[in-house]
């Protein structure tokens, strides 16, 4: 039989997925198997499973998104925007786990 052939890393992958989200909320999600990510704006449900797939060579099998949309604040009298961000909550597979501790 043939070995199953690990998933491509496309360069698109490293776009998709931001950086890990550390909070006391997401790091009460990994009891349930669930990883919070910040995504790209304009990823989609289908390009964040494939791009986590891809870089934790985990099993994924459910993926919720949000947007967080940017505040209005002030800064020495002058208002300015934070920009919109995307989070996206990862529920892995039954055993497997993700440490965003250590990167890629």
């Amino acid at each position: 039989m043939a070995k199953k052939q690990a998933t491509a890393i496309d360069n698109r992958h490293f776009d998709v997925v931001v950086a890990p989200v550390i909070t006391e909320k997401s790091t009460l999600l990994s009891e349930h198997n669930a990883v919070v990510f910040k995504v790209a704006n304009d990823a989609s449900k289908p390009q964040i499973k494939a791009a986590v797939e891809a870089l934790f060579d985990v099993k994924v099998t459910g993926v919720n998104t949000l947007v967080a949309k940017g505040k209005t604040k002030r800064w020495k009298g002058k208002p300015y925007r934070r920009s919109d961000v995307k989070k996206a909550i990862v529920t892995l597979a039954e055993g497997q786990s993700i440490d965003v501790t250590t990167g890629i």
